[in-house]
């Protein structure tokens, strides 16, 4: 099975550390590690090197080649626009279906965390071995929430599929796109709701035809990219091509229109590192407690994520379930629960043309 790993995300909700030219798969938010080192060495783990991708954009390559010295040219998938999943997974599915139409493929997100990789390595080989069971079928790892998240989708499954030892794998019935708390709340109490972690498998071939079948101009497209993709002529027709793709997700274009789709449920301590709050959750050692990068003082503070990155020293008093984040250019102060929102500060920047923030 080939894995993909993808990392062209811009990361607008973990700004202002996350930035266009250094988004938050490039940066060291969990740890000394930036995000996509540690998923990089989380897939090698349980697959050779020759088999893991990473899918991203020309820009972000030299960024790669500093943080991933050894891993091997040929096996990045590089794009010249931002077109969105769809765009990014076909493009990584016809460039792997050219030495092996009939390959697996798993894709994974350069954001992910994984407390236990022992268990997330069997599970994707469990994935692995299903789809090459059942070919025609798209498969997902989903995730049994552990809370409410009101900021992932989620997948609802329905009858049992296939008893697989000790694991059991469901039909999927539908996607559901990110709830209110009080749907959240309903789904994370019932068994038949999980959140949708994006670690899809497929068959490259079929996962094609689905292509041709409901994103048509996408599959045209990437059909006539396919000759030169691994050739010294591939960068000129990605320039000329790619551009043309309308964006839209893998989700909306594909996973929501299918009907044939198996999914395992998972426990692994998943988390999608997409906001502050995610960033402040994982790193917590207790509820309640702040958790800080840098210099610090705090008089009856609790449940704060508090970084400076300039060494300037936070004082907080009576300040609780907050985010404060300070760089060399901008201060971001936001509520706890509404780190999803930080994305709206980059489209006012985006607004106002204050580009350097960006």
């Amino acid at each position: 099975m080939k894995i993909v790993i993808l990392a062209g995300g811009g990361g607008t909700r973990l700004w202002p550390v996350s930035r266009k030219r250094n988004p938050k798969q490039m940066q060291p938010f969990i740890g000394s590690k930036t995000l996509l080192q540690k998923t990089y060495e989380r897939q090698r783990r349980g697959f050779a090197t020759k088999d893991i991708f990473i899918s991203t954009n020309y820009k972000s390559y030299p960024a790669i080649q500093k943080q991933l010295p050894r891993f091997r040219r040929e096996n990045c998938i590089l794009e010249t626009a931002k077109r969105d999943t769809a765009a990014a997974i076909g493009l990584a599915a016809a460039y792997i279906a050219k030495g092996n139409p009939q390959e697996i493929m798993m894709t994974v997100g350069s954001d992910h965390y994984v407390r236990n990789e022992r268990e997330y390595i069997r599970l994707l080989r469990l994935a692995e071995r299903t789809v090459k069971n059942n070919p025609a079928y798209s498969l997902l790892v989903g995730v049994r929430p552990g809370y409410p998240e009101t900021g992932y989708g989620y997948v609802k499954i329905n009858k049992l599929f296939q008893q697989a030892g000790s694991d059991e794998i469901f039909y999927g019935l539908r996607f559901i796109e990110k709830p209110d708390l009080k749907t959240a709340q309903a789904y994370a109490r019932s068994w038949d709701y999980l959140w949708n972690t994006n670690m899809f498998c497929w068959r490259v071939d079929y996962l094609l035809s689905m292509f041709k079948r409901h994103l048509p101009n996408h599959y045209r497209i990437l059909m006539k990219l396919q000759p030169a993709l691994g050739t010294k002529q591939e960068r000129k027709a990605v320039e000329r091509e790619f551009k043309k793709l309308k964006p839209i997700s893998i989700d909306y274009g594909i996973m929501e229109r299918t009907l044939k789709l198996l999914v395992i449920p998972a426990s692994f301590g998943w988390a999608d590192v997409g906001h502050w709050r995610a960033v402040k959750d994982i790193l917590a050692t207790k509820a309640g407690a702040n958790v800080v990068r840098g210099k610090h003082l705090t008089v009856d503070s609790t449940n704060n994520l508090v970084y400076s990155y300039t060494g300037k020293l936070i004082a907080t008093v009576d300040v609780n379930d907050m985010i404060i984040i300070d760089t060399e250019d901008c201060l971001l102060v936001c509520s706890r629960d509404r780190a999803q929102d930080v994305k709206k500060i980059v489209e006012q920047l985006k607004k106002k043309s204050m580009t350097k923030y960006l």
